[in-house]
């Protein structure tokens, strides 16, 4: 239950959630203040999390919890909530700064830690999160399969990731091993294809690729992660999951010389 504010802390906390905007994300503050009432999406994103919720421990003490693409922090408070310890990154300052003063607003400071970074910085931060969440991230890489081979070395118990994908949710049965003169296989309904966005989606130049639902699953099994479930629009649960020996090996030294790190690095 939040707290009621006195009447002289209403226009205080209104002008620094001015100072602070704009905001992507509408969070909920003491008094019954929003950061972004008039969002386009509606109350986003707490109407994604309220779909996604469920399907996540309600009890979530002692887990560590990595919060990738945090903006200004409603997730990594909701987990928070919970009882996780969250490490939430981010590379936008401006989301950062947000995500900082409302830690502060809300209570939560001493659960969640704020650090500014790429996804791809993780592949040489050490040690595992028991639940990595993933929302909203991999179409605006370049290098989205890189990006999830790293985040799978840091998952220890769960993922949920949303992506933007291609309409159509048909999955096709794809053989072990395609003919080469089977390639127009290809183009059948539901096999995992992914578009890529040259120019801007939606005017956003980091829009990179909308996959298809098949090829989403494909990508995230190529990873090392097993679907436990599609639990909202676009979004994933997953668990990482012993692959192949050789296939995992030829996969950690194709991302060790992606990445220049060696070896001993990874856990």
């Amino acid at each position: 239950m939040m707290a009621a504010l006195a009447a002289t802390e209403l226009p205080v906390i209104e002008a620094e959630i001015a100072s602070l905007g704009p905001w992507f994300h509408n969070l909920h503050l003491p008094g019954g203040i929003q950061t972004a009432p008039a969002h386009p999406l509606g109350d986003f994103p707490a109407f994604k999390w309220q779909e996604i919720a469920p399907h996540v421990p309600h009890d979530l003490d002692g887990w560590k919890v990595l919060d990738i693409g945090c903006n200004a922090g409603f997730y990594t408070f909701e987990l928070a909530r919970r009882g996780a310890d969250v490490t939430a990154i981010d590379v936008d300052p401006h989301y950062l700064a947000q995500a900082r003063w409302a830690a502060g607003r809300l209570g939560l400071q001493h659960r969640v830690r704020f650090r500014q970074m790429q996804i791809y910085d993780l592949v040489r931060e050490p040690g595992e999160y028991d639940l990595v969440w993933f929302m909203g991230v991999l179409y605006h890489l370049r290098h989205p399969l890189l990006a999830l081979d790293i985040v799978r070395r840091r998952t220890r118990r769960l993922m949920v990731m949303q992506t933007m994908t291609m309409p159509g949710d048909q999955v096709a049965m794809v053989p072990e091993d395609l003919g080469l003169d089977e390639r127009a296989r290809m183009q059948d309904p539901g096999w995992p294809v992914m578009a890529f966005i040259e120019k801007r989606l939606r005017r956003d130049p980091t829009n990179w690729w909308a996959p298809n639902h098949a090829c989403v699953e494909a990508m995230l099994r190529s990873s090392g992660f097993g679907v436990l479930g599609r639990i909202a629009h676009e979004t994933y649960l997953c668990e990482p999951r012993a692959g192949d020996a050789d296939e995992l090996g030829m996969v950690d030294e194709e991302l060790r010389a992606a990445t220049g790190t060696g070896e001993e690095e990874h856990p």
